[in-house]
């Protein structure tokens, strides 16, 4: 069995606190894009994950694949499985691929193997694998609080306009993104703000991280810039970046800046 695992772009992203227990509270809304990873699950003599495409850095035991794996095995009596991740989705982007994998592998496990899990039951375990995990369990619109694992849905279609997704050759890490950013409660909440026409999200919506990334990586900053000098109607850093995206109410190419950066448009 296997799975297109989609990427997510953040419509603003507000860090309002520090928790206790190390993490922050905030405040994002997860948007599903059209770009793939694809995670097919194979009987196998033991259980291993193959890679392809992106080459995805760290230990194997820390693959959120193998992870949801072997979650569902403790509790669960699964046969070894061979995961084959083709790796499309940039990494250190601020889209989720990771967390897209993890629990895509979650949703393939339960379907092949019945084991009845609800979606709220994989929510419970994609929460488990990382904070913005529980979103692609649904993979709708949603409001994210608390750690980004607190969902609501939220009535946001932005398929009238045509997205186009910047990846600087730069990486960018969420744990150094996150201690540059000095949490702040916002003046207006996003669930608010989001119902605001698009066309003034520019000055309204925004995402906390982009002035402490912007400071060590500038070239993110300019492309947010360039994207709007070529007409975008609202353009953002997703997440902790460093991929920045745009709506354009009209398909395109830029040309100018498949130079230096990779590009996907219409997703």
């Amino acid at each position: 069995m296997l799975a297109f695992a989609n990427a997510k772009i953040n419509i603003g992203l507000h860090i309002t606190e520090k928790r206790e227990d190390g993490y922050h509270n905030l405040e994002t809304i997860f948007y599903p894009v059209k770009l793939y990873d694809v995670v097919e699950i194979i009987d196998a003599a033991t259980t291993h994950c193959v890679i392809k495409g992106l080459t995805v850095p760290g230990a194997e035991k820390d693959n959120l694949c193998l992870k949801a794996y072997y979650m569902l095995a403790e509790e669960f009596d699964l046969p070894p499985q061979q995961i084959c991740l083709l790796k499309n989705i940039p990494i250190g982007a601020g889209l989720g691929g990771g967390s897209a994998d993890g629990a895509f592998t979650l949703k393939l496990l339960n379907d092949k193997f019945g084991l009845g899990l609800t979606v709220v039951d994989l929510q419970r375990y994609a929460s488990r694998l990382g904070a913005d995990c529980a979103f692609f369990v649904e993979n709708q619109a949603a409001l994210a609080i608390g750690k980004g694992d607190e969902l609501a849905p939220i009535a946001l279609d932005l398929s009238a306009y045509y997205k186009v997704l910047v990846k600087p050759p730069v990486f960018i890490s969420t744990a150094a993104a996150y201690a540059q950013v000095k949490p702040t409660k916002p003046e207006v909440a996003l669930k608010d703000l989001i119902h605001l026409p698009v066309s003034e999200w520019r000055s309204s919506v925004f995402n906390d991280f982009e002035d402490s990334v912007g400071e060590v990586f500038p070239e993110v900053a300019e492309l947010k810039n360039s994207l709007y000098l070529a007409g975008a109607t609202f353009a953002l850093m997703s997440g902790s970046g460093s991929v920045v995206y745009a709506l354009f109410e009209k398909e395109l190419r830029l040309p100018e800046l498949e130079k230096d950066n990779q590009l996907y448009y219409n997703v």
